[in-house]
C-alpha cells in the first residue's frame, strides 16, 4: 500500500510548482460532471463531496448553480487554498478537507460522490480496497457515485505517475455489488496545451 504521505508530498509538490494551465487535467467548464451531478440531484439540498477535487473549478459551478451543501477532499493543502481563494465569500459553506480518500473516515454519508480522477490513481490492490471502504461508507443508500477515470485507451501515465484504467464494467466490478451502475458516458478531455486525453464517467447508485 503506498504510503499515504508519499502521496501528500506528491500531489503538494505539483500545485505548489505549476500553474492552472500547467496541469493536463484543468478543465474552465467541468463537463461532464456538473451535469451528471445534476442528473442524479434530488434536489439543490443534495450533500455533495468532490473527492480529489484539488484546484477544480466544479465547486464554482456547483455554487453558481444553487448547491450549498459542499464538501471538497483533496491530498494537497495548497490545490484546496486556491480554490478557496478562488470562490471566495461563496464558499463559506463549503467545507475544505486536506487528506487522503484511503485514509480519511467520512463523518457521515453524501447525496452524491463524486471523483473526476482520483480514483485511477490507485495502482495497489489494496489502497483500491480502502478507497472502496470509504466510498461504501460514504455514500448514503439510493444516494449515488459519480466516477470519471482514464479509459482502457487513455493514457497509461499522469503527473508521472501509474495508472489504472477503466471502461464500466470493469470499475463497477472493482466498486463492488453494493453499487448499480446506471449510467455511463465516454468524455474526450483536451488539455489546455491541445493534446486530447480519453476518459469514461459511470453513475453508479448505492443499493
Amino acid at each position: 500500500m503506498t504510503q499515504s504521505s508519499d502521496r501528500q508530498s506528491h500531489w503538494q509538490t505539483v500545485y505548489l510548482s505549476k500553474g492552472e494551465q500547467q496541469v493536463s487535467w484543468s478543465q474552465a467548464d467541468p463537463q461532464p460532471s456538473l451535469r451528471l451531478i445534476e442528473s442524479v440531484a434530488a434536489s439543490r439540498d443534495a450533500s455533495i463531496i468532490d473527492v480529489g477535487g484539488g484546484a477544480s473549478r466544479l465547486v464554482d459551478a456547483l455554487l453558481k448553480d444553487g448547491f450549498h451543501a459542499l464538501t471538497v477532499l483533496d491530498l494537497s493543502e495548497a490545490a484546496l487554498a486556491s480554490a478557496k481563494e478562488r470562490v471566495g465569500a461563496a464558499g463559506d459553506g463549503v467545507r475544505w478537507i486536506a487528506g487522503d480518500a484511503t485514509v480519511w473516515q467520512p463523518q457521515h454519508a453524501f447525496d452524491i460522490w463524486h471523483d473526476r480522477a482520483a480514483f485511477h490513481f490507485l495502482v495497489e490492490e489494496a489502497d483500491r480496497a480502502a478507497y472502496v471502504d470509504r466510498l461504501h461508507r460514504g455514500v448514503r443508500a439510493g444516494g449515488h457515485a459519480v466516477i470519471g477515470t482514464f479509459a482502457l485507451d487513455g493514457p497509461e501515465k499522469c503527473s508521472g505517475l501509474p495508472v489504472q484504467r477503466y471502461d464500466p464494467v470493469t470499475l463497477s466490478r472493482t466498486i463492488g455489488p453494493a453499487f448499480e451502475l446506471v449510467a455511463q458516458e465516454p468524455h474526450r478531455h483536451v488539455t489546455p496545451w491541445g493534446a486530447t486525453q480519453s476518459f469514461q464517467f459511470s453513475v453508479l447508485r448505492r443499493t
